[in-house]
């Protein structure tokens, strides 16, 4: 792509992407992750202007970390179902009506993360209600948020009910079925599937989490139960062994960044991610905080 190679060097820009970014997305990113790993990634780079290959929520907290950096988003319309189900108001209520710290997973809104206490991800959200004092509210995922729950028992969870469509359409029956095909397969699953899956599961863990597993595991073959994306990156980095995606696992929020998108963000510097100086002072916090605690 000798076109966005050379607008690249034109803007000094970096190209982020999600794992689950379509495969022509990941082949031209300079850096592939999980929304932990590209908010530290955000952080640390030199570049003018990152952009943004995810969802809606991932590029605001890229703006967040880089406030004097240029932050494009390809398409606007890429908005995170789940960080949808949250609004700052409600969470305001009920920390009053609790009393308690609020942990807000990275899937939300800028406005959520300005009226919360720390943020995490599904690499370090047990680590995270574990450093918490008291009891916490946790939101939006309820998936993730029972996940925690099996890990931290010492602490009352008050937990918003949202979910995401994609790891909610992820069934037993499907999973069962291909473990059927494939036998020897271990089941590698997301934190924000249904516990029916995370009881079978062999390994649960952030898509980073499970790029490492499958890399140190004596297992050849794994049914990945998350978007089916992350086999392709998976494949390529593991050439040597087999990935099989869960049927229907496919987030089309994820899939509306094209790489003629990302060509035309760069080339009119827009769309550009702009928050306003409160909510980016706001925001910055919980999600330092986060990032200091690093991975689970």
């Amino acid at each position: 792509m000798e076109k966005l190679e050379k607008l690249k060097k034109e803007r000094n820009a970096i190209i982020l992407a999600h794992n689950y970014q379509r495969p022509e997305i990941q082949d031209v990113a300079d850096f592939v992750g999980d929304s932990l790993a590209l908010a530290m990634k955000a952080r640390e780079t030199d570049a003018d202007v990152i952009v943004f290959c995810g969802v809606d929520f991932m590029a605001e907290s890229a703006k967040i970390i880089n406030p004097d950096k240029v932050v494009l988003f390809p398409d606007e319309t890429a908005k995170c179902p789940m960080a949808a189900m949250v609004d700052a108001e409600s969470v305001i209520k009920l920390k009053e009506k609790y009393g308690y710290d609020v942990v807000s997973y990275i899937n939300t809104s800028a406005a959520v993360k300005a009226v919360s206490d720390i943020c995490c991800t599904s690499a370090n959200a047990v680590k995270v209600v574990e450093s918490m004092p008291d009891g916490v509210i946790f939101t939006p995922d309820e998936n993730l948020g029972n996940y925690v729950k099996r890990f931290v028992k010492d602490k009352e969870m008050i937990i918003w009910p949202g979910f995401c469509p994609t790891h909610m359409g992820i069934s037993l029956k499907d999973v069962l079925e291909l473990k059927k095909k494939h036998p020897e397969a271990e089941i590698l699953a997301h934190p924000e599937c249904t516990s029916e899956i995370i009881d079978i599961a062999d390994k649960v863990a952030s898509t980073e989490g499970m790029v490492r597993y499958a890399m140190e595991s004596k297992a050849k073959e794994f049914i990945v139960a998350t978007e089916k994306e992350l086999c392709y990156r998976m494949k390529k980095e593991m050439p040597d062994k087999e990935f099989y995606p869960v049927k229907n696992a496919v987030c089309p929020t994820m899939k509306k960044i094209t790489l003629e998108k990302v060509i035309m963000s760069l080339e009119k510097m827009k769309p550009e991610i702009k928050l306003s100086e409160e909510i980016i002072e706001r925001a910055r916090e919980p999600l330092e905080k986060m990032l200091r605690i690093g991975r689970g």
